[in-house]
């Protein structure tokens, strides 16, 4: 079972991740985007752990809608409402307890899945994170190392794609043969839960 300590350890290691991979983030956002993204969603998540700290969560629940709703107000261009809606999603699927099981979790995920589809108007072989997202959703009930795995997998399959959402879409052909900033990102994530 997962606590409210155990959901701010793994927004701990996000944030980490994030500010330690935030120029190889941008670098990837340069060739097929807005060259924002590491910055946007270190400023994100940096926002996030203020947050966090100025008032203690007391439920999982808490912790993953505070992300959310910070990450809507601080991370520019589409990344903030989408992982802003990842996070609320979650939050709101785990319901205010205590404490969540990875089946509850896996559940949340999948909601959260739909949710982040919808919003974006996208599905996977889009080249977008639903590329990295959905298999780690998939594979989820197994185990978060397995989950991690699928979701790294997801994203490095993103390169040969051509990408027919978001801002890399109007690049066309372009797009292709450079992984997407989203789906890594998205992995990173999951790989942290996999970490905490």
């Amino acid at each position: 079972m997962m606590d409210t300590a155990f959901f701010l350890r793994w927004i701990a290691v996000v944030t980490e991740r994030v500010r330690a991979d935030r120029d190889h983030l941008t670098d990837l956002d340069r060739a097929i985007g807005d060259a924002d993204h590491g910055a946007n969603l270190d400023r994100g998540f940096t926002a996030v752990e203020e947050a966090l700290a100025a008032k203690p969560p007391e439920t999982p629940a808490d912790v993953l809608t505070t992300t959310g709703t910070t990450l809507i107000r601080k991370v520019g261009g589409a990344s903030g409402p989408l992982y802003g809606t990842l996070f609320r999603t979650l939050g709101r699927s785990v319901g205010d307890v205590p404490e969540v099981s990875r089946e509850e979790l896996a559940e949340a995920f999948a909601q959260a899945l739909a949710a982040v589809m919808k919003l974006g108007s996208a599905q996977e072989g889009d080249k977008t994170m639903i590329d990295a997202l959905a298999p780690a959703v998939q594979e989820m009930r197994t185990s978060f190392d397995a989950a991690a795995r699928a979701a790294l997998d997801g994203a490095r399959a993103t390169t040969p794609l051509r990408a027919r959402k978001g801002r890399a879409s109007y690049l066309g052909d372009r797009s292709i043969g450079h992984q997407d900033p989203g789906a890594t990102s998205m992995a990173l994530m999951i790989d942290a839960l996999r970490a905490a």
